[in-house]
C-alpha cells in the first residue's frame, strides 16, 4: 500500500489511549508481519493490552490509571 506523496497522514496521540491515524494504514510489526486497514481512521494500540493488537480494542479502559497520571496531573 504506497503512501500518497501529496498528502500527509494525521496522527493523534493520547497518552491514556490509542494512537489515531488517518487511514488507510499499513503497520509492519516486530516479527515482520504486516497489518493493513483501509478504514478512514484507525485506532492503534499503544498499551499492548489489546487482544487484536496492533489495533485497539479499548482494553486500556479496563485498567485504572496510577495516581498523578490524569490529564491535569492530579490523578486518574
Amino acid at each position: 500500500m504506497p503512501n500518497e506523496a501529496d498528502r500527509a497522514r494525521r496522527m493523534s496521540v493520547d497518552r491514556n489511549g490509542p494512537m489515531l491515524i488517518e487511514g488507510p494504514v499499513e503497520i509492519v510489526q516486530e516479527d515482520g508481519t504486516v497489518a493493513t486497514s483501509d478504514r478512514f481512521v484507525v485506532a492503534v494500540c499503544t498499551c499492548r493490552r489489546s487482544r487484536i493488537y496492533p489495533w485497539c480494542d479499548t482494553s486500556h479502559r479496563r485498567h485504572s490509571r496510577p495516581p498523578g497520571n490524569g490529564p491535569d496531573g492530579e490523578g486518574g
